[in-house]
Formats: C-alpha cells, structure tokens, sequence
C-alpha cells in the first residue's frame, strides 16, 4: 500500500517559534498589550488572524487596521526568516525526510503559515515534497481538517493512508477530526491524544511507523 507522510513545519521540520515570538512581542509591545513566551505558546499552529485575536484579548479593531496589523507582524516575521538555513533544520530531520524519500513514501508539508514555501526554500528542502500546503491552501485552518485533506488529495491518498506528523494541540485535533494516523512530537501535555507520542524526529526511522491496517 502506498502511504504518505504529512508534516506539519514549525515545530517539527524546524522551529522559527522563536521569530514568532519576537514578532508577536514587538507588535503587542506597540499596542502596550503584556506578551509572554507563555502567551506565544498557546498561538502555537493556529493561523495569523485567530492568533491576533488571542494577542488581542477582546480588544477590538476596525477591519481595516486587523489587517494591518497582520502585515505589520508578518513584515517583522519575513525580515527574521532571512536568517534560516538548511542548518536550522531540527535535529534528525533531514536524514528522516531522506530516508522516507528513499522508501518511496510520499511526502507533503500541511503548515497553517502563508511563509511555508519560502521557509522550506530557505531550508533547501522544498525538492523532497510532493505536496506543500499552506496558509493560501484552504479556507479553513486547523483545527479544521481541510488543510490535511488538502495535501493528502494532492499525493492522491486518502487519510487512512497517511500518517500526519504535528507538534500542535490543534493540529493533532484537525488530523485526528480528518481521519488520520497522528503523531504527536513534544510533551504528552500537548500532544498526548496524538496515536504516538515522540519527543522529536531526532532518532526516529521510517521502519518505525506503520499504519494499522483498519
């Protein structure tokens, strides 16, 4: 049977959270509205315009200036991306994309970030998928299953043949509602209603992954 891997990509192919962090906290710091490393966290796999509305906190905007605001935040994020590299590719990840490649398993990226792209390009890695999802995709982002249901249409799979690889409480929810097998990466607090829970993709090989045939 043929399968396919879907990666989500901050957090699990690299981790620019750091630049939405620093992006996040300089637009909150000139709206005077308090942003911790914490606040950060819970924006973590949910698009732009829901994460400015938590940022917000019940603070309202006239449309006009939500959407500047978003810009204004993704100017700062784009001017941080110029510094990724294939180094910044968290460990293991490479020799797993590699090696799944090498397997004839399809690969796709289903990230919530309208930057995907130009971060996977910047990573050198954009060659070694067949699908690339993101942000522009689907009308609804996680943790609506679209996105998923997006890329795996793509491969020309349906969900019970891929198995989705997320660092996101969201985004587990999206795959899970979508019918796919999950794997959650980082703590069990967040990630723990994911099939597999696995730290990170530092040591894992493919031979490790298998989908129930059910």
């Amino acid at each position: 049977m043929t399968i396919g891997f879907i990666f989500d990509l901050d957090g699990v192919l690299t981790d620019t959270a750091e630049y939405h962090f620093r992006s996040w906290k300089r637009l909150a710091e000139e709206l005077n509205i308090p942003f911790t490393r914490e606040d950060n966290d819970a924006l973590r796999g949910i698009d732009r315009r829901r994460s400015l509305e938590l940022l917000l906190n019940g603070r309202s905007y006239p449309e006009a200036q939500m959407q500047a605001l978003m810009e204004r935040k993704n100017n700062y994020y784009l001017a941080y991306l110029d510094e990724i590299s294939p180094d910044d590719l968290l460990p293991g990840v490479q020799d797993f994309l590699l090696e799944a490649k090498h397997a004839g398993i399809k690969l796709g990226v289903a990230s919530a970030s309208k930057n995907a792209r130009r971060v996977c390009e910047q990573l050198q890695i954009q060659d070694l998928f067949d699908v690339l999802g993101d942000g522009y995709s689907v009308v609804n982002p996680k943790p609506a299953p679209d996105l998923f249901i997006w890329v795996a249409g793509g491969m020309r799979l349906n969900p019970r043949q891929c198995i989705v690889f997320e660092d996101a409480a969201a985004g587990i929810d999206a795959a899970l509602t979508g019918g796919f097998w999950t794997v959650g990466l980082g703590p069990a607090a967040r990630v723990g209603h994911a099939h597999r829970v696995l730290p990170s993709l530092a040591s894992a090989k493919v031979s490790d992954f298998a989908i129930p045939l059910t």
